[in-house]
This record gives C-alpha cells, structure tokens and sequence, in this order.
C-alpha cells in the first residue's frame, strides 16, 4: 500500500533529518565571530525564550552568540518552557520587572518554537516593553494541529493546543515590529505555519536548518544578526 503525504505536516524525511543537531552546532560554533563582524548589534536588550520542554541551557549558543555581536543578552530565567499556564504573563512581568531595572529601555524578543508564541503573547500584553519580536520556527499561522509536536504538548497540557488558558491570537500580529524565521527543512513545523502570512508579522527569512538548529545553525544565526541589525537601523 502507498502512503500519502500529509501536505499539512513536514515531509518524514526532514523530521528524520533533525538527527543532524550535532553538525548544526558545530558549525554554529565556528562561525560566530565572522557573524559578529558582519552585523554588529547596537547595545539593545535581547531577551530569549526556549522551545517546548526545554530551558535557558538550550538557547546558549544562541545567546553567546548575540553577545559577541553586542548585545546585551538574558534568558528568560522561567526554568523549562512547559505548556502554557494562566500565569505566564504575570510571570513574565515579573522577569521583565527584574530585567528592565537593571537594563534600560524595551526589550527585543526571540523565541523558538513555542517561545515565539509565547514572544508573540507576551509583546500583545505589554507592547510598551518590548522593542521587536523575532520568531524561530514558531507555528503561529494556520490550524494548530499542522505540525509534529501538538499531540505531545496535548499531552502534557491541561487544554487543547488551540485553547491557551491566556488570552491571546495566535495569529494576531503583536503591535511591535515582528518577524518570522522559517525553514522549508524543519521537519515538526512547516513552512507555512512558521512563515505565516502578510498580514500576521512585518517581514519573514527562510534558513536552511532543521527545527532543532534554529538556536545554533550558521544559517540561523545569521537570519537572527541580520534581522536584528535590520531592526536598528529601522
């Protein structure tokens, strides 16, 4: 019997590809200081927040990486990124309270995955404290079940993929500037929920990596630096 592809889910071979992680991170190593050179950050506050289950020591790199392009860097210092609770956004007033005492201005987001949703939310709660949002790989287009990862998140979560307990769109572009960064690779969100459409952020990039190299592939990085840097001279 033949199988058919689902058009809604990433091809299986890029979901078997995610394997290549490792390779991914390599190469992100080696090529942050001709990144840093490239596109230089202007100083500004980024604010970092993680995927699906995972924590702060999984954006390293990634913050390492802003560093040494000069920006002053953090993570979002709420453990691991569990399934939404009714809290979230008081908690996360609560870090942003800590941060902007000791650092000045609005802050710039980038989240992967779920933390770009959870970017996403927090930019439409409290827009005065937040600069820009970039998304990594991030559904936050289309129907929420057309990835690989929201059977698991239903799993573990006390409500339904498309029924956060905080209120919010996902598809509601925040009113700050925002951006999205995709990968026809990624083998749990597809393209077109991670890109999303015009009216749903201010700009996208396409990258060559799998879903879990959007924090340490070269080709991300750069997407991230040049966004960025496309940001301040805005």
């Amino acid at each position: 019997m033949r199988l058919t592809r689902n058009p809604n889910l990433p091809d299986l071979k890029h979901t078997l590809g995610e394997a290549r992680l490792a390779g991914d991170w390599v190469r992100g190593r080696l090529s942050v200081d001709r990144l840093a050179r490239t596109y230089p950050g202007d100083g500004r506050t980024v604010m970092v927040i993680p995927g699906l289950f995972t924590s702060d020591l999984r954006t390293a790199s990634l913050r390492r990486a802003l560093r040494t392009a000069g920006y002053r860097t953090h993570g979002w210092g709420l453990g691991r990124n569990m399934p939404i609770k009714a809290d979230l956004l008081e908690r996360l007033d609560h870090r942003m309270d800590v941060l902007q005492a000791r650092e000045s201005g609005p802050v710039t987001l980038i989240g992967w995955s779920l933390g770009g949703l959870v970017a996403r939310a927090y930019a439409s709660h409290a827009p005065h404290r937040i600069a820009g949002v970039i998304t990594l790989g991030s559904p936050f287009s289309g129907d929420a079940r057309h990835n690989r990862a929201w059977r698991i998140y239903e799993l573990v979560a006390d409500h339904k993929v498309d029924a956060p307990p905080i209120p919010v769109d996902r598809s509601v572009k925040p009113p700050v500037p925002t951006y999205a960064i995709w990968s026809a690779r990624d083998g749990i969100i597809p393209p077109k929920a991670a890109r999303g459409e015009e009216h749903e952020r201010d700009g996208h990039i396409e990258v060559r990596c799998g879903h879990f190299g959007f924090a340490a592939s070269p080709d991300s990085l750069e997407a991230i630096l040049k966004t960025l840097s496309g940001m301040q001279a805005g």
